[in-house]
């Protein structure tokens, strides 16, 4: 490729904080839920990658002609891959896109297809945009995707606070992750966090149903907690994991969950998933537990009876499980297992993404 900079580029990032930052300066957009994507045009050479600078032409061939299409000869943009099904993004389903086997990519392909919205130029001809404000780039970026249509969009975007806030509230029930607070007059810095992320900040209280080994200490270091919440009918749902642990926590945990390891299998409500009786690729999967974008995770866990409880802090439910990793904040011995349930759990009314991509 012949463009100011070549592929692959790592992203622009950003820090997390709970709330829009004071002052004004800010150019405010939906965070939206799905693969970071860079993509590079060079005539008729395209090439799109992931955040961490891998090549994701193959799994989404759907994507190749619109782009070529409505795309610019030569351009660098920077944006988000995502799947819009009913009233809200799916990242589930954008995760089943990544499969090897090629009859699977293109039956996927038709079945749940991907769009892109794009959020900043990066290269327009022999132009580097990167030192440029982000007013600048926008109105640019504007301009050049004037006539985008699907599945190519330009993220909505806007300088009122208000408005922002309210995208904040309501759009997280599209599946959306949050807003996203950028300076107007910041330039394009590779992976700098020079962004921020408006996420909301909960907690509630899970049962410890399991733990998996960390990497470095099988036997001796607890990894991540596996948690679940009880469903209407009862059953104990699995609906992620609690990690990020010290080493000391680490090694502390170990002692304190050995009395739940006791017997725990006999009877547990996930042993139909398997992993602690089973290993390698007879090991059942359990739902949430791996992706293909972390094939070599092991997919053996530990069994704990399902006595204790814990309070974490999570941002929002993708589905019946946490969107993200979950942060441990305490044990809640003064909680019973049976209280643990989804109603436990604020909710947000969906939001029809069409309004979101209303022009």
């Amino acid at each position: 490729m012949t463009l100011p900079f070549s592929p692959p580029l790592l992203p622009m990032l950003a820090k997390r904080i709970d709330a829009l930052p004071p002052g004004e300066g800010f150019l405010f957009e939906p965070k939206w839920d799905g693969f970071r994507t860079l993509v590079f045009r060079d005539g008729g050479e395209l090439f799109i990658q992931s955040r961490d600078e891998k090549p994701l032409n193959r799994y989404f061939p759907e994507l190749d002609a619109p782009l070529r299409e409505q795309l610019p000869e030569r351009c660098v943009l920077d944006g988000e891959l995502v799947i819009a099904r009913g009233s809200g993004l799916d990242f589930e389903a954008l995760q089943m896109r990544i499969h090897p086997a090629a009859s699977r990519v293109k039956m996927l392909s038709g079945e749940i297809p991907a769009e892109l919205v794009f959020w900043d130029l990066l290269a327009l001809g022999d132009e580097d945009l990167r030192p440029l404000p982000l007013s600048e780039r926008r109105a640019r970026l504007v301009q050049v995707l004037a006539n985008a249509k699907k599945p190519i969009h330009v993220t909505p975007a806007t300088t009122d606070r208000d408005t922002a806030n309210d995208w904040f509230h309501r759009f997280e029930g599209a599946g959306l992750d949050g807003v996203m607070a950028k300076p107007l007059a910041g330039a394009y810095e590779p992976n700098k966090r020079t962004m921020f992320k408006v996420k909301h900040k909960r907690t509630c209280e899970c049962v410890v149903a399991g733990f998996r080994w960390h990497k470095n200490g099988n036997g001796t270091l607890v990894g991540s907690l596996l948690l679940g919440l009880y469903d209407a009918e009862g059953k104990l749902q699995h609906v992620g994991v609690a990690a990020s642990f010290t080493e000391k926590k680490r090694r502390e945990l170990v002692e304190l969950l050995a009395p739940y390891r006791e017997n725990a299998a006999a009877e547990h409500p996930w042993r139909e998933w398997g992993g602690f009786d089973q290993h390698g690729e007879d090991a059942q999967r359990m739902p949430g537990a791996k992706s293909r974008w972390s094939a070599n995770k092991s997919l053996e866990w530990e069994p704990l009876r399902p006595e204790l409880v814990a309070e974490v802090e999570y941002d929002h439910m993708q589905g019946t499980r946490f969107r993200h990793t979950a942060q441990f904040q305490r044990w809640r011995t003064d909680k019973k297992p049976s209280d643990c349930d989804y109603e436990q759990l604020e909710t947000t009314p969906p939001y029809e993404l069409r309004q979101i991509f209303a022009r």
